[in-house]
């Protein structure tokens, strides 16, 4: 009945009340009606759902197992729910932990794992139960009651879970022990003065026996705290070194390699790391070796005092039998020698950031269009973000961890835009995209009848809008669709509409202007309004009248701010850019923010208003401080780099203190006057 009406809301609406009264013999039965149920709440969320929420919490008391199970779950899993509307399903799961049938332990575990990620105080009355079956015969239970204890657990049971965890992972296989490394990891993200306990007990498993996924989970692991904490740093990357004397996967090693030459000179004893990175020169395969070679010139190009001793490493580094460690060894041991500061940073320390598919685009392009100039790096996109963040992100929730696909190099959000606006041939003489906004920017909500959203497209002299839309209203079907934008020292050169926009069918719509030619110019908020031809049509049929009608609908501002123009760009060494640029290339301002309330929220506010790129970690705030520094780098259009540098202090409103340096006098100070 319910696959026969399931389109008709007043017919399913019907359906559930006479049986949620009435009640189904089958237990079979009654679990299907939950799902139903809560398929019912989540289309109808601004509704009132108390009745079926009764439901749920009534057959909690069924009978029959699966049905408490199904109830329970379905309550758990209802977005809007408390805590204390969810203590009755709580109690039930809690009640299967000891169960003697496996199905039902599993069943009641793994749906708490779930409740304990965003509501781990609703779980904490299971503690004692969980700790029982961290000794179950069945692996996949253990794993996930010691997973979902690591999500309840306090500050002060660290160490004894820790002890448990200890025993218990010699006893199951590698896919379950990459699921207690996650949790490991989101407790040190919870937990961050307990960093210490942590990282031994990962640096334990690092040296117990497991596969290549089960040592890379750990690996990725350690990073990620040592990028979250940098009271880890040291630890972390001391036990990083010891991994690798023994490392048989050398994709490992090369990976620890790279973290080492970024982060190892920025300790307080960098050239207690010297010696674990020149023994893999001595014993591992070329790729590792070669890693190394980079490595040690990086020590030597941040580090004055070692850079003699690394000189002498780089020369012996020269003999080698493989031609790409000679060939580094040689180009580094050049570059230091030269003793350029400006030459060092921009070829060792702050390497090439250029899109590897924009690059290869850009070569393919000049290769078949032969021109007098030679090629031109600046015009190469930089790299931005992956488009999806990749598996090794994962913190501990999931258990499917079994053989992975290899990875494949994922393209960069701005790189799938650039080759969709590439194949439009009003666009196609405008050059190479610049930068696209990081995330659409919403123009209507999406309850309204005409949802509009808006990416922002940078290039050389032009901005391209893309509105993606859709239309929520069943009987009508909109045809040469635009968006008409209204700006201060904007010349909009063109409009492509799109065709015909059918109910909920995503439709897009393109606006070209020409870039004001004054950077001070650029932000702007633009006046925006939705054009089109409006047709009545059948909602069941589709078919739209023959004859329709001009109409419009005002859509919200579209503000252009000066990060459209700005391309994030990281400094591994942001002290040593910033002396380069020089304080006759210096622009200052200082500033009252009275509407900020936090230090954290002042860094979020300035990097993403000026589109930088946060470098040293100072988009962090340390708890319990006063004053903090933040430091930015990025790209203005044209390949122009640019710093900026903020400290700030909070007494009770955030007092802002700017400065910016960049070739161009006039650009710096552009950029510290843009706060007012």
């Amino acid at each position: 009945m319910y696959t026969v009406k399931k389109h008709d809301r007043l017919a399913v609406s019907k359906l559930l009340s006479k049986y949620t009264r009435g009640g189904v013999k089958s237990p079979y039965g009654t679990c299907f009606l939950i799902r139903v149920a809560c398929k019912v709440m989540e289309d109808n969320e601004q509704e009132n759902n108390s009745h079926l929420v009764d439901f749920l919490e009534g057959c909690l008391r069924h009978k029959s197992e699966i049905v408490i199970y199904e109830a329970a779950r379905a309550l758990c899993n209802l977005p809007k729910l408390s805590s204390k509307d969810i203590a009755p399903a709580v109690s039930v799961l809690q009640l299967f932990l000891s169960s003697p049938k496996p199905t039902l332990r599993f069943a009641a575990v793994k749906t708490l794992n779930k409740v304990a990620t965003n509501n781990p105080s609703s779980v904490t009355m299971c503690n004692l139960d969980l700790e029982h079956l961290i000794s179950d015969s069945n692996r996949s239970i253990a794993t996930l009651a010691i997973t979902t204890l690591l999500k309840t657990g306090n500050e002060g049971s660290i160490e004894r879970l820790m002890k448990q965890i200890q025993s218990f992972m010699s006893e199951i296989p590698d896919e379950f022990k990459i699921v207690v490394v996650r949790a490991i990891q989101g407790l040190c993200f919870k937990f961050p003065k307990k960093h210490d306990v942590m990282m031994n007990m990962l640096s334990t498993m690092l040296r117990d026996e497991g596969g290549y996924q089960y040592k890379e989970a750990i690996v990725n692991t350690i990073i990620a705290v040592i990028e979250a904490n940098p009271g880890s740093q040291d630890s972390g990357l001391f036990h990083l070194c010891e991994f690798i004397e023994d490392c048989e996967h050398g994709v490992l090693a090369t990976k620890i390699l790279h973290l080492l030459g970024r982060e190892g000179p920025k300790t307080a004893a960098p050239s207690k790391f010297i010696r674990y990175i020149y023994n893999r020169v001595i014993l591992e395969n070329p790729v590792v070796r070669a890693a190394a070679v980079t490595s040690l010139a990086k020590f030597g190009a941040v580090c004055q005092d070692l850079r003699p001793s690394i000189l002498v490493l780089l020369r012996r580094c020269m003999y080698d039998s493989h031609n790409e460690v000679r060939d580094r060894a040689t180009f580094y041991l050049s570059v230091l020698e030269s003793g350029n500061t400006a030459v060092i940073n921009q070829y060792i320390v702050d390497t090439l950031q250029a899109s590897i598919v924009g690059l290869q685009s850009l070569l393919v392009h000049y290769i078949d269009n032969p021109a007098p100039e030679p090629f031109n790096l600046a015009s190469v996109p930089i790299t931005t973000a992956p488009a999806e963040v990749t598996a090794n992100s994962k913190t501990g929730d999931d258990m499917d961890v079994g053989p992975r696909k290899p990875a494949v190099p994922q393209k960069t959000r701005q790189e799938e835009l650039a080759e969709q606006l590439a194949q439009i041939p009003e666009f196609a003489a405008l050059g190479p995209l610049f930068k696209s906004s990081p995330q659409p920017i919403e123009l209507s909500e999406a309850e309204t009848e005409y949802y509009v959203q808006c990416t922002v497209h940078t290039y050389p002299r032009h901005m391209v809008f893309q509105f993606d839309m859709t239309n929520t209203l069943a009987d009508q079907q909109l045809e040469n669709v635009k968006v008409e934008v209204k700006g201060d020292s904007y010349n909009v050169l063109g409009y492509i509409a799109c065709p015909m926009l059918c109910f909920n069918k995503p439709g897009t719509a393109y606006t070209l202007l020409e870039l004001p030619g004054d950077p001070s110019e650029v932000p702007c908020d633009f006046a925006c309004t939705l054009k089109f031809m409006v047709k009545d049509c059948d909602p069941n049929t589709g078919e739209a009248d023959p004859v329709g009608y001009e109409d419009e609908y005002v859509l919200e501002d579209l503000n252009v701010g000066i990060n459209c123009l700005m391309q994030r760009v990281f400094k591994t060494n942001f002290g040593a850019s910033w002396d380069e640029a020089g304080e006759e290339n210096e622009a200052e301002e200082q500033y009252q923010l009275t509407t900020l309330k936090s230090l954290q929220d002042a860094v979020n506010q300035v990097t993403n208003f000026f589109g930088m790129q946060p470098c040293e970690r100072s988009d962090r705030v340390a708890e319990d401080k006063n004053t903090h520094i933040l430091l930015l780098a990025g790209q203005f259009k044209g390949g122009i780099d640019c710093l900026i540098k903020t400290k700030m202090v909070f007494d009770g409103y955030v007092n802002l203190k700017i400065w910016a340096r960049s070739p161009i006098p006039q650009l710096n100070e552009l950029l510290v006057s843009l706060l007012c």
